[in-house]
């Protein structure tokens, strides 16, 4: 049996298994020797058909949004130049500015409408402000000797920042909604699926799947027009106004027929894009290098050690230390209310596993019952979980102070003497209980590899109404794309979280 494209970590999408069939079920579609199918190429549309012209999906005649990111970026220039020279600047110079950041971010392919996300394109504005800098330089040694270097930086941070924030605010420029780029996918049906549940789940795209395109009809419907047969995906593409074709490689489609696709796709303006077969990559891990003329994506190891790691650690701790100096009144009146409502100590302890598996001795708020643990038999029949963890909404076991105490993440607090202590993290995976990690598969068991934390992803995008799949996916998913600005997106959306209470229970 020939595999397939690799897709890195495991399935987790419990509605994907019965779309699987194996590779053997698709017949070959090219036999040795045979040539690709001639597609006849679609006429390359004009640049001004390009950018004025009659969107398929709506029917009417919009300016389309290259031409508002140029006309925005052409404002931007001739702000930065009147900001940076408060003498009336020469129209020579104006002039020259505006034509060199408009060449300067179309080579860079700002304004190219695959480029879906708006973090990459200011990133790619970025990019072109810095060669702006030395450009400028030079120009104005050669053109302009009179300007400064203080002016120089004023333009182009003017410009930069102008054209940047056109752009991560753009959307709401033309209505308050994201316009979607319609594409196909193509190959093998699995494959398929993985990609479309995979752009269905994540909201980091502007990708709308308009149909795909199939090696063979199972009579299982995707939910889009499906096409089966690669030798049609050229004019596939055209029916369905799509500005790109994402294949997920499969033995039909091999180098030398994504080659004569990408020939044929010229014609009609469509961009062909590769699916590497990883997910949960951050854009921070991957990058495309050569070797010779063969492109190669390098993953970037997981950052578990470092210099960053202890910055982190070191910068938790002192943040720790004060919150617990800052917070200990109110502690003491929750221990108060805690050892008011019900007998027992106002302080919980447990033993959970932290990184590489050491245990440890986790603090919280009791917001249970004295003897919870001794009762846990009782109560197994109310288990909501459909995994390793033990979920209740409606546990008997939780007090009336409890309650109020998980709701708003009260009784997590204490955790900060662990973190001070190194045991646990602000930011980091759910700490697990000994018994949930005896029965931790080996993908599973890659949770262990940092600090739990008092917050996480899990945290911030469900907690407890998360699958169990989801939960390891999200945590998967932290652990190999650590980074400190993560943590920090993570920690600011804590605050949300707590206040909306979303699956606290």
């Amino acid at each position: 049996m020939t595999a397939t494209a690799p897709t890195g970590l495991p399935d987790l999408d419990p509605a994907l298994p019965d779309l699987e069939e194996p590779d053997l079920d698709e017949p070959d579609l090219e036999e040795p020797g045979a040539q690709p199918p001639v597609v006849s190429a679609t006429r390359a549309p004009s640049p001004i058909s390009a950018i004025l012209s009659r969107d398929p999906m709506r029917g009417d005649l919009h300016w389309r949004p290259p031409l508002l990111l140029a006309a925005g970026d052409v404002a931007a220039a001739t702000a930065a130049a009147t900001v940076a020279v408060r003498d009336t600047p020469s129209v020579p110079v104006v002039a020259l500015l505006v034509v060199a950041w408009l060449l300067l971010l179309s080579a860079d392919h700002c304004y190219d409408r695959h480029v879906a996300s708006r973090l990459d394109q200011v990133r790619r504005v970025a990019r072109c402000g810095t060669v702006l800098v030395a450009a400028s330089a030079v120009g104005a040694t050669l053109l302009e000797p009179q300007l400064r270097p203080r002016q120089l930086l004023v333009l182009t941070l003017t410009a930069t920042a102008i054209s940047g924030a056109q752009r991560l605010v753009g959307d709401r420029w033309r209505g308050g909604t994201r316009e979607r780029i319609p594409v196909v996918v193509a190959g093998h049906r699995r494959e398929v699926a993985r990609v479309m549940a995979e752009l269905d789940r994540s909201r980091g795209h502007r990708y709308r799947v308009a149909g795909v395109c199939v090696a063979t009809s199972t009579g299982r419907s995707l939910g889009v027009p499906e096409t089966c047969g690669f030798d049609r995906l050229p004019t596939v593409a055209v029916q369905h106004g799509a500005r790109a074709v994402i294949v997920v490689p499969c033995r039909h489609l091999e180098p030398m027929t994504l080659r004569r696709l990408g020939w044929q796709l010229e014609g009609s303006g469509t961009s062909l894009m590769v699916a590497s077969g990883l997910f949960d990559v951050a854009a921070a891990r991957a990058r495309i290098g050569y070797a010779g003329d063969l492109p190669l994506l390098h993953v970037r190891h997981a950052e578990l050690t470092g210099a960053r790691r202890l910055l982190e650690a070191g910068a938790e701790r002192v943040a720790a230390a004060v919150a617990l100096v800052l917070l200990a009144p109110l502690l003491g009146l929750l221990a108060l209310a805690v050892r008011h409502d019900t007998p027992g100590a106002a302080f919980f302890r447990q033993v959970r596993i932290g990184r590489n598996g050491r245990p440890f001795s986790m603090i919280k708020l009791r917001s249970m019952v004295a003897d919870a643990e001794n009762r846990r038999a009782t109560v197994e029949g109310l288990n909501e979980s459909d995994g390793v963890l033990f979920k209740a909404r409606t546990d008997p076991r939780v007090t009336r102070v409890g309650a109020v105490l998980r709701r708003y993440s009260l009784d997590e607090l204490p955790q900060l003497v662990n973190v001070v202590r190194g045991e646990m993290s602000l930011v980091g995976p759910r700490p697990p209980l000994p018994e949930e990690v005896a029965r931790y598969d080996a993908d599973t068991r890659r949770r262990l590899a940092v600090r739990p934390g008092i917050t996480g992803l899990w945290q911030v995008s469900g907690r407890s109404d998360l699958s169990w799949e989801e939960t390891v996916r999200l945590d998967l998913r932290y652990v190999d794309n650590w980074s400190l600005g993560l943590d920090l997106r993570i920690l600011c959306r804590t605050v949300r979280a707590v206040v909306r209470h979303d699956g606290a229970y």
